[in-house]
């Protein structure tokens, strides 16, 4: 179908969404339509795949898109409703059924909504959207299609100086778990979401996200013998001491600072499928047009 204004609003009305939230509604939509998204794939694949949207910038705290405590559970209605008018638009515009044309084995409950914000105003790093070139203060959503969240439980001792060190190791090991598609196909991305705390001992030791990403991909390699004895088909050819890197290159960390201080931080692996190998995709929220963004008004989107 044809994703237009009057459509998405249709289906944002339905998921529960007030006037404000459709200028994210729409540039998620927007995102997810753009070639690297693979949107089809996606569609009809036999993986869990679900939407997670990343909100930057002023507008979703304005907006009340949460980022700290819960902000992937119940009790934030910006949260759910933006992600359930995605899906609801997936299904009624796109034509996701489940079993017909939507062919997830289980899914898992990201399908339904996974929205969030990052946590921008207690994050010792830059925006992520940093990342894709944008000035500070932007307005933007990233969109990558991933599994459920991946539990990262990390105790921090302010007096053992290998604290910073042993969180990248944990964070490399849920990264490279033997169940996720990351370890065999490879071109996917990963969503890491760190907690304000953690996000801090490695701040605190000199990190950036540029050197955590740095270090993460250092980190996510495995010997090729270790696929091999787990899926072998899918293993690449070659020695079985071959080092085998998780991930195309450091940039396909998407790291970011969400939820409350504490001892949990989070990992989204990818399905890394896909003509694009399941990519990230951004795109800026226009806040100004009352609901009507202009690339969209004069015409339809294609879904």
């Amino acid at each position: 179908g044809s994703a237009t204004v009057e459509k998405l609003a249709t289906n944002a009305v339905m998921a529960g969404c007030e006037p404000d939230y459709m200028p994210f509604v729409l540039a998620a939509m927007q995102a997810m339509l753009q070639p690297e998204f693979d949107l089809s794939e996606v569609q009809s694949t036999t993986h869990s795949i679900a939407p997670l949207v990343i909100v930057n910038g002023p507008l979703g705290s304005i907006t009340g898109i949460a980022s700290g405590f819960g902000a992937l559970g119940p009790g934030h209605r910006a949260n759910a409703s933006i992600g359930r008018a995605l899906r609801l638009a997936m299904m009624n515009i796109g034509g996701a059924k489940p079993g017909v044309s939507d062919m997830a084995l289980l899914g898992h409950p990201g399908k339904f909504s996974m929205c969030l914000a990052e946590a921008e105003q207690v994050s010792p790093f830059p925006p992520l959207t940093e990342m894709w070139g944008y000035p500070a203060g932007s307005d933007v959503v990233t969109v990558l299609g991933t599994e459920a969240p991946h539990s990262v439980m990390f105790v921090n001792d302010a007096d053992d100086p290998d604290s910073p060190d042993r969180l990248l190791r944990i964070l490399a090991e849920v990264c490279t778990n033997a169940g996720s598609n990351n370890l065999y196909l490879r071109t996917g991305a990963v969503a890491i979401a760190l907690n304000p705390e953690h996000a801090n001992v490695l701040a605190k030791a000199g990190h950036t996200r540029q050197t955590i990403q740095e270090q993460l991909f250092d980190l996510c390699h495995v010997e090729r013998s270790r696929i091999r004895s787990l899926n072998a088909a899918l293993a690449p050819r070659g020695n079985d001491n071959d080092s085998i890197a998780v991930v195309e290159n450091p940039d396909r960390f998407l790291v970011f600072v969400a939820g409350a201080d504490g001892l949990y931080s989070a990992v989204f692996p990818s399905w890394s499928a896909g003509a694009h190998g399941n990519n990230a995709v951004h795109q800026l929220v226009i806040g100004d047009q009352a609901c009507e963004v202009p690339f969209m008004s004069s015409g339809n989107v294609t879904a």
